[in-house]
């Protein structure tokens, strides 16, 4: 039998605030422990140049179902806080497709058949591609990479580089070589294989911080826990059938919710099944141009360009002439001098938008270790630990690739397994 009742949450990110809060509303007193003082983890607000940006430009879609339900939870209304577009990736000069506003799934067979770029044998194959997916119920058996399976469904390369290799980066953070095409598809089933809404681009309006983390804090108060804010967490500690985590406690359950690197000082390193894994960078720069300075759409993309994806933060969040360039995963970029991509970049982003104003500053923000490699057959670590620890973050066993909604879902299930426990 134990002697507390009280649940203690290492990690203050995304993960570890949706345990909180789920836990939190159900009654179940929590102390939440954040080593920095800004929350969001790996998807955090940063200062710069007199703004708030965020130490790494993301999206989210209308099939992160977790996400928007945690968000309408603590108070942050989706409807205000994300500007909702329908599908649009565009290649300027290359590519565009456009999910129009049609009923599942004639919005999917919609947006492949009159997407601009590519021709009608390529629209052809691709929407043969979902519907064998749709008709093998989305389950790759076996898991191969990306690559092999466009080459096992002869894909057209135009369609594979217009296509399918920029959604496999933007979604698993792992070029085509080494992506798994199972968690790709996974993500294909719940977003165009979805509700049309499902397959729509959420902007954040807001900073990353502001848009979940902030708001999951104060409904924990609200509901008497606590968030500790610039308290590291060295060491946990079994004593009975308690837990401390350094001087605090006891606590019968305990969820791990930081980065697997950091988890792996608290924990047996064999536990956590991290020796599999390797880690894939994501690169964004900020430039901030004059206020006048807009892109033609919110979000674009470069089919040929060292940036990937642009974005206009005046369009989306109101900070007029400022731009974020996404690079994701390793590449040559990585080689670069920081000024000579910057250069590169700005290059890109005028041509873009058709001008040749500078940039006032630029500042680059290197995530080294921003998503695990999503390889084909990849191992993760189980979020039940036993004894009452939990592990919780993108990198828990589960569909979803390292994304915000497959933190959301870790967070959520190691809440769920400890209200089971409480229930019996």
């Amino acid at each position: 039998m134990t002697t507390t009742s009280r649940v203690a949450v290492i990690g203050a990110g995304w993960a570890g605030l949706a345990a909180a809060v789920e836990l939190s509303d159900a009654g179940i007193a929590i102390d939440v422990f954040e080593a920095s003082r800004t929350l969001g983890g790996r998807a955090r607000a940063v200062q710069w140049n007199g703004l708030t940006i965020d130490n790494g430009q993301h999206i989210l879609i209308g099939a992160y179902s977790e996400t928007l339900r945690l968000m309408r939870k603590v108070g942050a209304d989706p409807d205000k806080l994300l500007l909702r577009m329908p599908l649009r990736l565009e290649f300027p000069g290359e590519f565009l497709l456009t999910a129009p506003k049609l009923p599942a799934p004639f919005h999917t067979l919609a947006a492949l058949l009159t997407a601009r770029g590519i021709d009608w044998r390529e629209k052809l194959s691709a929407v043969r591609l979902m519907l064998t997916l749709q008709r093998n119920n989305y389950r790759i058996e076996p898991d191969v990479t990306v690559q092999q399976w466009l080459d096992n469904n002869q894909t057209p390369s135009r369609q594979r580089r217009l296509l399918w290799e920029p959604l496999c980066i933007a979604a698993l953070n792992t070029p085509v070589a080494d992506a798994s095409a199972q968690i790709l598809a996974n993500v294909l089933r719940d977003s165009l294989g979805g509700k049309r809404e499902a397959s729509d681009l959420l902007l954040p309006r807001v900073d990353l911080s502001s848009l979940f983390p902030e708001p999951a804090a104060r409904f924990v108060m609200e509901h008497h826990g606590t968030v500790r804010r610039g308290q590291r967490i060295g060491a946990l500690r079994r004593e009975g059938n308690c837990w401390y985590a350094d001087a605090e406690g006891p606590y019968d359950q305990v969820i791990v919710a930081v980065a697997p690197q950091h988890a792996s000082s608290l924990l047996a390193g064999d536990a956590l099944q991290t020796a599999e894994m390797e880690w894939q960078p994501i690169v964004t720069t900020y430039l901030q141009y004059p206020s006048n300075f807009r892109l033609p759409s919110p979000m674009q993309g470069l089919a040929e360009g060292t940036a990937q994806w642009l974005f206009d933060r005046g369009q989306s969040c109101g900070q007029h002439g400022l731009i974020a360039a996404v690079i994701s995963a390793r590449g040559r970029h990585l080689q670069l001098a920081t000024e000579d991509l910057e250069h590169l970049i700005d290059q890109e982003v005028r041509r873009v938008a058709g001008t040749d104003t500078a940039p006032i500053a630029v500042t680059t923000i290197t995530e080294k270790r921003a998503t695990f490699s999503a390889r084909p057959n990849l191992q993760r670590p189980s979020g039940k630990l036993g004894n009452g620890l939990w592990l919780a973050g993108d990198a828990v066993a589960g569909d979803y690739p390292a994304t915000l909604e497959g933190a959301i879902r870790a967070g959520v299930s190691a809440a769920k397994g400890i209200s089971e426990i409480r229930s019996r």
